[in-house]
């Protein structure tokens, strides 16, 4: 019997998280174009793998009852749009980090062209809902990989 695949997971280079997308059918409308919510999922993927990558385990700390990431704010804007069958890179950068929240800067490319950006800040909460300091070694976690250098 053959080995089973590994999941899609990404990679740091330096400081930034790069996971690679490939655009379904199901990803996009009629016309061949990436539904726009899809971005957001994409990249909900990519922050999700930086966390695993990083060693921040959410189910873990969910099922202790001490809480989860949730997003708090984001600003989303569309360059291009991607098409079916392209290969889309996600681009992820951390670029802030608080008490309860980080913030995080992501980029979708299809090679060198930018599709489409956002800035999300998750902050942990506990399960009533109410923002809680994040766990001191997730912080950092997050520390080794801050940057503030969001290229122009």
């Amino acid at each position: 019997m053959a080995a089973l695949p590994n999941p899609p997971g990404g990679v740091f280079d330096g400081p930034v998280h790069l996971y690679a997308v490939r655009v379904y059918y199901e990803d996009t409308d009629l016309s061949g174009i990436t539904y726009h919510a899809n971005y957001l999922r994409w990249f909900e993927r990519a922050r999700s793998d930086v966390l695993r990558i990083l060693e921040i385990d959410q189910r873990e700390a969910i099922e202790a009852g001490e809480g989860a990431y949730a997003v708090a704010d984001l600003t989303l804007k569309y360059f291009r749009p991607a098409k079916l069958d392209d290969d889309v890179v996600i681009h992820t950068r951390c670029t802030q980090i608080k008490a309860a929240s980080v913030v995080m800067h992501q980029r979708a490319y299809r090679a060198d062209e930018l599709l489409t950006e956002a800035t999300f800040r998750v902050g942990f909460v506990a399960p009533d809902g109410r923002p809680r300091r994040q766990p001191e070694a997730w912080r950092q976690a997050f520390q080794t990989v801050l940057t503030e250098e969001i290229p122009a």
